[in-house]
């Protein structure tokens, strides 16, 4: 579609609690914080209001503008709630600002982490109307911001904010914000008739997402595989009749990746770049990677691939696949190198097996932004072996730096890695498809085996750095949706 189409399309707000660059936890706040460039270049005026975290505060509060201020009710509590704009890269940013609910942590868990979001739902309502710019959509992310379109709908008719067309979307349904109608009664007044199955009660209990669901004029998730997932029961976390009920409203959009922020050929934190034509410039990333953590180098004439794993060490991720099979891993002649942090039990187990096979794997335990690039780019093969992936983006990361990945075929990893066909040639990876560590492990060694096969490889290279998944494509699906409103 032409961008003349989008001409038309009213402003959008973006409501979200983390948004990279400014602050980032998941991969929501790197959809949040490319979406409003990318729909910049196709002509509409998107922006972004989020809570003016602690962390963006320190950075930022001298150049952030106050637009106003005013307080909410919140319960039996009056909140003071202040609005301040930032302009970032040609980005607008608007923040709410309150030191009682953002001064801490992003996500503090808990009734308070509900009552956090609660009132940032009610003060990003209310200030609407205090913006030096008109929305038209308002495009709600996760349970965090999901009772906006039930608000809308209800409490806000006749007044400006009534007439937003509103859009969520879901980046991992396992996260629902599941609390007492008491709760939700006394922070944000929602009625009782809404108590009900038909509305927002699940099992119980008032499910926030399941509201969003329910109340906003469009549905959608982050990869087409997921959002036909999240309609069965094995992967729909108890919502998935709500979902199907839907129907042609709930769609999947594939997430894309920044390609101005992950591009190898003009990447400042590797010590040597590369294109698919130089691509043979991997090796050199990869040998000043293994110094800097010092891992064994790789001998003159030898051929030893490198394993890389980037992303939080939950089940989720498929970590615990490792548990039975890390040391048949090891027993290949191979590099690994795993970045993230989670859960206490893998972290432990992946420190354990460093001081197992030191010198030959690394457990970097934390975050380093610019050490995921050198392991995006310096790693042969990448490891992703998901129980579940909405969509993932360390996959579509890893294709462009040529480094090919192995990953299960569920959700997002299924949409975007053509398993390798031998035959053919055609593929841009490796996949299997149960959740068995011994199916992964043989995978692996086809990876290996391939790997191995120069030609194939240097195929393979080839054709994982052609892929296409730049956030204009996903930019250009969203606007799309928007139309739909």
């Amino acid at each position: 579609m032409s961008e003349s189409a989008y001409e038309n399309l009213p402003g959008v707000l973006i409501a979200a609690v983390e948004c990279a660059p400014l602050v980032k936890i998941g991969g929501l706040a790197d959809v949040v914080g490319a979406l409003p460039k990318y729909l910049g270049e196709l002509g509409i005026d998107a922006r972004v209001i989020m809570p003016f975290h602690r962390q963006i505060k320190d950075r930022y509060a001298a150049q952030a503008e106050h637009l106003c201020d005013f307080h909410v009710g919140l319960g039996w509590r009056s909140q003071y709630v202040g609005v301040e704009k930032l302009v970032l890269d040609g980005v607008t940013y608007y923040f709410i600002d309150n030191e009682f609910y953002f001064g801490g942590p992003v996500y503090c868990g808990g009734e308070f982490e509900g009552e956090q979001y609660a009132f940032f739902t009610r003060a990003t309502l209310d200030a609407i109307p205090c913006l030096d710019f008109e929305p038209g959509i308002l495009h709600c992310n996760d349970w965090h911001t999901a009772m906006m379109p039930l608000l809308v709908k209800t409490q806000y008719q006749g007044a400006m904010q009534g007439g937003l067309r509103t859009v969520l979307t879901i980046h991992n349904l396992h996260f629902q914000g599941q609390f007492s109608h008491e709760f939700d009664r006394d922070l944000l007044g929602v009625d009782d008739s809404l108590a009900t199955p038909d509305f927002v009660e699940h099992y119980g209990c008032d499910n926030m997402l399941k509201a969003g669901i329910v109340f906003a004029d469009k549905v959608n998730t982050v990869s087409p595989t997921y959002a036909q997932e999240i309609c069965t029961p094995e992967l729909g976390e108890s919502l998935d009749g709500v979902l199907r009920s839907r129907g042609s409203d709930l769609s999947g959009i594939l997430n894309g990746i920044d390609r101005e922020i992950w591009n190898p050929s003009d990447d400042a934190a590797l010590p040597a770049r590369f294109s698919a034509k130089s691509a043979w410039r991997k090796r050199l990333v990869k040998a000043a990677l293994l110094e800097e953590l010092g891992l064994d180098p790789i001998g003159e004439g030898e051929d030893v691939p490198l394993i890389g794993m980037v992303g939080r060490l939950t089940p989720q991720k498929g970590i615990d696949l490792l548990y039975p099979v890390l040391d048949d891993i090891m027993a290949r002649n191979v590099r690994m190198v795993v970045l993230g942090s989670g859960d206490a039990d893998l972290e432990n187990f992946l420190r354990d097996g460093e001081n197992r096979y030191k010198g030959r794997l690394c457990s970097y335990i934390g975050y380093n932004g610019d050490l995921s690039h050198r392991i995006y780019a310096a790693s042969d093969l990448f490891l992703m072996p998901s129980a579940f992936e909405p969509c993932g983006i360390s996959q579509m990361i890893a294709l462009a730096y040529g480094t090919l990945p192995i990953v299960r075929e569920t959700g997002g990893l299924k949409d975007t890695v053509v398993p390798y066909n031998r035959y053919t040639g055609e593929g841009t990876g490796f996949s299997f498809a149960n959740y068995d560590a011994y199916e992964m492990l043989g995978c692996i060694d086809y990876a290996l085996e391939t790997w191995h096969d120069k030609p194939a490889r240097k195929r393979l290279i080839q054709q994982a750095m052609a892929c296409d998944f730049g956030f204009g494509r996903c930019a250009r699906a969203y606007a799309d949706l928007y139309l739909t409103l």
